[in-house]
């Protein structure tokens, strides 16, 4: 099981108001693939957060009604592992993010993924190339 960071939703999602660089295309190409696997049963992982994550920017530029029907999609995927962190979890998150120098929910990612035995995410942010013991999966 991969943990799915939420850059892989949004890049998947959200449709571009202007050209995009064919770099971003491709990024988004192979994140509306991995986002079709799960859709096919592929199970992953992600947490409470990062789907408020999700939320909170395609409402911000997608529309209430699209962040909605995205979301409530999410949870009746029986394959998606929806992990609810603790505020000791965060906590935890916030040291790691001040001693690796990554985003707080990204921080969180790498916690909750170490407490599940989870290695390995998709993500198009490479700030998780840098930490031990991760692989970054962006196919």
């Amino acid at each position: 099981m991969r943990f799915v960071d939420a850059s892989v939703f949004l890049h998947a999602y959200l449709k571009p108001t202007k050209k995009l660089p064919p770099e971003i295309e491709v990024m988004k190409g192979k994140a509306r693939g991995i986002v079709r696997r799960i859709s096919e049963g592929e199970r992953v992982a992600t947490s409470l957060v990062h789907i408020s994550e999700i939320a909170n920017i395609l409402e911000a530029r997608a529309g209430l009604q699209v962040a909605l029907d995205i979301i409530s999609g999410l949870f009746t995927l029986p394959n998606l592992v929806v992990i609810e962190p603790s505020r000791d979890s965060y906590l935890s998150a916030l040291e790691e993010s001040r001693e690796s120098n990554v985003g707080v929910n990204d921080a969180l990612a790498v916690y909750l993924m170490k407490e599940n035995g989870v290695s390995e995410i998709y993500s198009f942010d490479r700030d998780f190339d840098r930490l031990e013991n991760l692989k970054r999966v962006a196919v």
